[in-house]
């Protein structure tokens, strides 16, 4: 076989291969956000009496999972352990994706949407106006994200619906500067001049022709801003800006085992920490793959 072909090959099944491993992450996260409540053997808000229960040793996790197969297990067990409130760890790490993913999707949806119309305004007409918005964007990118995050939620509040319109605020000049940049990419191309000559307005070749051609970017960057967002979900409850306690949320658990690490109780702070990064990766191996096959 020629090298050139067999390089080519191999990289096309690596592509392949980072894009189907970021794909079953994002549908096993998925899954668990949307059955969490039949899953979790305890309520994730429910504290329960044997506070100190430590996770069950490794010699002892293929007892269990054969007790619970045969219907010997008479109990629920704590399978990751106990936090110091006594609120079930396992179940927790069920229900918090429904929390970070809930605020990373709807943080995004509202960026990719006011970034695109922004961004298609300003990279189709240009003008005076949409170099004062790009300034302004600039503004906005200059500040480190976790703490115009901080400020802003502190100023309206800790709750849900204040982070995600945050998130979303300050992750819309990334998808206004992709959508400019693409948009006058396209919009001196053949089709658009073609477009012109049989009479279209400038509105409809930029909503019909430009804007359609440019969405392929955002939605690759979409993928890899979901991870981001949730990442900076956790960061925000970890230094005490988030959502409040007890919602299940994985940068809030992480923060709150922080404080066993010195006595050894390492479960509460490692189980969050070990799925946020798993659910990050999954989306940026799905932004990856989707990126690579695109160039392809």
């Amino acid at each position: 076989m020629v090298p050139g072909i067999w390089y080519r090959r191999r990289g096309a099944r690596s592509d392949h291969a980072i894009l189907l491993t970021g794909a079953v992450i994002v549908a096993v996260v998925l899954l668990i956000a949307l059955f969490s409540p039949l899953l979790a053997p305890f309520g994730p808000e429910t504290s329960s009496p044997d506070v100190s229960q430590p996770p069950p040793s490794l010699s002892e996790v293929p007892v269990l999972l054969w007790q619970s197969l045969t219907g010997q297990l008479v109990r629920p067990v704590h399978w990751f352990g106990t936090d110091n409130a006594g609120l079930d760890i396992f179940s927790r790490v069920l229900a918090a994706p429904r929390t970070d993913l809930l605020i990373a999707v709807l943080s995004n949806a509202f960026a990719v949407t006011a970034g695109t119309i922004i961004g298609l305004l300003c990279g189709f007409f240009g003008g005076r106006v949409a170099e004062l918005v790009m300034r302004v964007s600039d503004v906005v990118q200059s500040f480190p994200i976790l703490i115009s995050g901080m400020i802003l939620v502190a100023l309206a509040g800790r709750n849900a619906g204040n982070i995600i319109i945050t998130l979303g605020l300050l992750y819309t000049p990334v998808y206004l500067r992709l959508t400019r940049i693409e948009v006058m990419s396209h919009r001196r191309r053949g089709f658009v001049e073609a477009s012109r000559a049989i009479g279209l307005s400038e509105s409809a070749i930029a909503v019909r022709h430009v804007l359609p051609n440019s969405l392929a970017p955002l939605l690759i960057q979409l993928s890899v801003m979901i991870g981001f967002a949730i990442l900076m979900t956790a960061g925000l409850s970890f230094v005490g800006a988030g959502v409040r306690p007890p919602t299940p949320e994985l940068g809030l658990m992480i923060a709150n085992g922080v404080e066993g690490l010195s006595q050894g109780d390492w479960w509460p702070s490692v189980f969050p920490g070990f799925a946020i990064s798993i659910t990050v990766f999954g989306f940026a191996a799905l932004g990856n793959g989707l990126e690579r096959l695109h160039a392809a």
